[in-house]
């Protein structure tokens, strides 16, 4: 039984999700309220934008009289009136449209709950009207379904009423102009397409329907084919990802075996410095201690001799003389200590280093770079390789050159 939900996906408007009311199709295929296109339109001419489909944003030309000759979608407006049946049919208690549902106290409740419903008058019959209906010669013929039935949407589809024409509302649309791609109606081939070549509308339905199959069945593949690019897709981010969080590991290694090499050479230069700085300081104290023992010898010297001259006694003073004077020609002797103090010399200690990696540290720490490796070009991934592997042999030339650089140097 065709129930509303089951009609809901094709009778709900994806702008406002509502039920349609006036539904408009599009030329990308989408169907869409007119209200809901003509403010969508609105806006964008605000803007000064080209109309697009606001589901898939396909761009469509509005016609010369504006949005409201956009083409109305009439099977959409058929599921309408199947929705509006199929929920008359699972409540069972709708009022007769024609008699207003029980005005008349001469007839029972019963009789004026609609009992059927006429598909060509669209409209929802109580059991007396459908007698009327039946009785009158115009409207005996038409299609009545009973309310109350299980019924299928096929049965309902092919109980609608034929479409009448846009132009010429009494025209019921049995001709189709194969050269202007349009279904119209008799006085439209009179009018507007005399001499085109046209055919029966129910002739071209097969082969309009076997298209259609073929249609979609293309389209099928095509979704299948959509689904294996979004697989590619994904499967080629996730691989990126990895390649760049791998690059990124290459990066941090090979940063932090730099770090690694320029923390031993620092402690190793630091231990030199401070072997040095030991071995100046110990030369310097010795001189510094032989000096001051020298001063020391010499101020003893002075104080002893001012004493002998100020209180010794002539034979003192006699007896000292020669000794003193010898004494005080061997304190005033400093070949030695002068000799030791020029060879102790002046000490310029100094830091030799290039700016090499400084200023341009890519060139020791390395660089980033990215390729796109096109499918069709299969060996110029090989080149890639080949190319990779030439920059790392040089990198790697270079940086043993300058190791033995600074070893010659002495500073490695």
């Amino acid at each position: 039984m065709a129930t509303a939900k089951q009609l809901d996906e094709l009778t709900e408007c994806p702008i406002c999700t509502d039920v349609y009311t006036d539904p408009r199709v599009l030329s990308c295929g989408h169907t869409i309220c007119l209200k809901c296109i003509r403010k969508y339109i609105e806006e964008k001419e605000s803007n000064e934008e080209e109309p697009v489909c606001p589901m898939c944003r396909t761009k469509f030309a509005l016609p010369s009289n504006g949005v409201g000759d956009l083409p109305k979608n009439f099977f959409v407006n058929n599921f309408l009136q199947m929705k509006e049946l199929s929920m008359s049919v699972e409540t069972k208690k709708t009022p007769c449209e024609a008699c207003g549902g029980g005005d008349d106290g001469n007839e029972s409740e019963v009789q004026n709950i609609a009992s059927v419903y006429c598909v060509e008058c669209q409209m929802k019959l109580c059991q007396i009207c459908e007698r009327s209906h039946k009785a009158v010669k115009l409207t005996s013929s038409h299609k009545l379904i009973k309310i109350g039935d299980n019924i299928s949407v096929g049965t309902i589809l092919q109980s609608m009423p034929p479409r009448y024409c846009n132009q010429h509302a009494d025209e019921s649309i049995k001709i189709y102009c194969l050269l202007c791609k349009c279904a119209i109606c008799i006085m439209c081939y009179v009018e507007l397409h005399n001499g085109h070549q046209c055919s029966d509308v129910n002739k071209v339905e097969s082969e309009f329907r076997k298209q259609m199959g073929g249609d979609v069945e293309q389209v099928t593949t095509g979704v299948e084919k959509c689904k294996g690019m979004l697989q590619n897709l994904e499967k080629e981010k996730n691989q990126f990802i990895e390649k760049v969080a791998k690059t990124g590991s290459e990066i941090s290694e090979k940063a932090e075996q730099l770090k690694r090499m320029i923390d031993r050479h620092e402690e190793k230069l630091i231990n030199q410095l401070s072997s040095m700085k030991q071995k100046r300081m110990k030369e310097i104290e010795s001189l510094r201690e032989e000096t001051e023992r020298r001063m020391v010898s010499m101020e003893s010297y002075n104080k002893y001799v001012d004493e002998l001259r100020q209180k010794g006694t002539a034979y003192d003073v006699a007896s000292a003389a020669s000794g003193l004077h010898d004494r005080a020609e061997e304190l005033l002797k400093f070949d030695v200590i002068e000799r030791s103090l020029a060879d102790l010399g002046d000490v310029v200690v100094t830091f030799l280093s290039l700016n090499y990696v400084i200023d341009d540290v890519r060139k020791t720490l390395g660089q980033v770079s990215s390729e796109v490796v096109k499918a069709r070009k299969l060996h110029s991934t090989a080149l890639h390789n080949i190319w990779t592997c030439f920059v790392a042999t040089f990198l790697m030339f270079w940086f043993i050159i300058i190791v033995i650089f600074f070893r010659t140097l002495g500073i490695w």
